[in-house]
């Protein structure tokens, strides 16, 4: 029994897997809160497009110099901003401008990352490094989710209708303009705040799998919330837990953990369907 349990808790007594399982605790947050909103607005293309388009900011950040995570805040910001003037400004509908703006930026960015001889492994940005976590990476993330977290929890209520009826919103005095371009800015943050820890390639699993998971398990926005919390950071701990185990990249394994989550709950939510169908043909007979 003593070496079962030696075994089991072996990993919480490495450095880099403590390392591993606390950024990806602080990053999963404010993502499971977003992925909610995401969710309900129909956003999720979005959350994918910004996590493809920081590829160019990236590359052309290190080139230059400057921090990574600041050009991909950049880029995440020119993808979002250029997606809504785009929208605004022609008869295209929003989900074939993301299209068009995500794969552009992302074409952009390989063709950048090809060209580049680099020290440094950029393949982490694109598959996350989560197992080479510095102390600066924690920190940054942190903060990144600390703010991120604030603003969701702060605003959820006005974020959700402005999710449901802008018009609605705009016509009882919120500020929608605000509450538009914040949810922009949280996600561009949110997602340079995963780049160690998931890359960009996987993120996008965290920015919708929490939210759908949740929708199908409530319909009430405060325990969908509770719901995509738990899911998130259970399936980070599983995942990461299990991929020490069965030797594969942490990453994956958590998107793999969510996928098959997604798949039992909805296996659940058909079943509990079906048997309200027979309940309610029976009542009505």
């Amino acid at each position: 029994m003593n070496d079962f349990w030696m075994m089991a808790l072996f990993p919480f007594q490495l450095d880099f897997m403590l390392k591993a399982f606390a950024i990806t605790l602080m990053v999963c947050v404010p993502m499971a809160l977003l992925s909610c909103l995401l969710v309900l607005k129909g956003w999720s293309l979005m959350g994918d497009a910004v996590s493809h388009a920081v590829l160019p900011g990236v590359v052309v950040a290190y080139m230059i110099g400057l921090p990574l995570s600041l050009g991909a805040f950049v880029a995440g910001m020119v993808c979002a901003l250029s997606t809504g003037f785009l929208s605004e400004n022609s008869r295209i509908k929003e989900d074939t401008v993301l299209g068009i703006v995500f794969s552009g930026m992302f074409g952009l960015g390989l063709v950048l990352y090809v060209k580049v001889h680099s020290a440094v492994h950029l393949d982490h940005i694109l598959f996350g490094d989560m197992l080479g976590i510095s102390i600066r990476d924690l920190v940054e993330a942190g903060l990144i989710a600390l703010a991120a977290t604030a603003f969701l929890t702060l605003k959820r209520k006005d974020l959700l209708l402005h999710a449901f009826d802008e018009q609605h919103a705009r016509a009882i005095g919120l500020p929608t303009k605000v509450l538009h371009y914040g949810l922009l800015i949280v996600l561009s943050l949110t997602v340079v705040a995963a780049l160690k820890a998931v890359g960009i390639i996987l993120s996008v699993g965290l920015l919708v799998a929490p939210g759908a998971i949740a929708f199908l398990w409530t319909r009430r926005f405060s325990t969908m919330l509770l719901v995509a919390l738990a899911v998130a950071i259970g399936s980070t701990l599983s995942g990461i837990y299990a991929s020490f185990y069965i030797d594969s990249a942490p990453a994956p394994t958590i998107v793999l953990v969510m996928t098959l989550a997604f798949i039992a709950s909805f296996i659940r939510t058909m079943i509990a369907s079906r048997r309200t169908a027979r309940q309610t043909a029976s009542t009505s007979q």
